[in-house]
């Protein structure tokens, strides 16, 4: 299974645009399914739900380091409500699409979960846009894009099994 990266930093295309207004980062990394009947819900709780360990604990050691700095943290546990997939809110869904995040005072942002075609060239696609606020959100969004670009594409891996 090969998780790929279709676009690198950069401005978010037209179609993603609407989601984030203003969105000064965006990438997209995605994966080949062949379950023609997966959702863009089934496939975002596969990727929030199934962590590597190792991605846990670099999440835990995240929270500790940016409470203290004001950045927002997950306030509840790994369950799913009708409204959350993981930590993050969901903002909106359809079978094809789920769109969660969150606004922020240093900065915002979404993360979409794109199902689309048929088997076998089925594809989950996850993409994420950012728009910082201050300093702190552009020191932030630095400090954390190395782990990005290897934690969602092992969250993606997760996706077809």
């Amino acid at each position: 299974m090969t998780v790929q990266a279709f676009s690198v930093r950069g401005e978010p295309d037209a179609g993603m645009k609407g989601l984030l207004p203003g969105a000064q980062f965006a990438d997209a990394f995605g994966v080949a399914v062949n379950d023609d009947s997966l959702t863009a819900r089934q496939a975002a709780e596969r990727m929030f739900l199934r962590l590597p360990r190792w991605i846990d604990r670099l999440m835990k050691l995240r929270n500790l380091v940016v409470a203290p700095l004001g950045l927002k943290t997950p306030t509840h546990t790994k369950t799913i409500v009708a409204d959350s997939i993981g930590p993050f809110p969901v903002i909106s869904a359809t079978p094809q699409r789920l769109v969660a995040g969150f606004d922020d005072k240093h900065l915002d942002f979404r993360v979409i979960v794109d199902v689309t075609g048929s088997v076998p060239s089925r594809q989950v696609t996850a993409t994420t846009l950012v728009m910082t606020h201050n300093l702190l959100g552009r020191a932030y969004l630095a400090t954390i894009m190395p782990f990005h670009r290897i934690i969602v594409p092992a969250m993606l891996r997760q996706v077809p099994e």
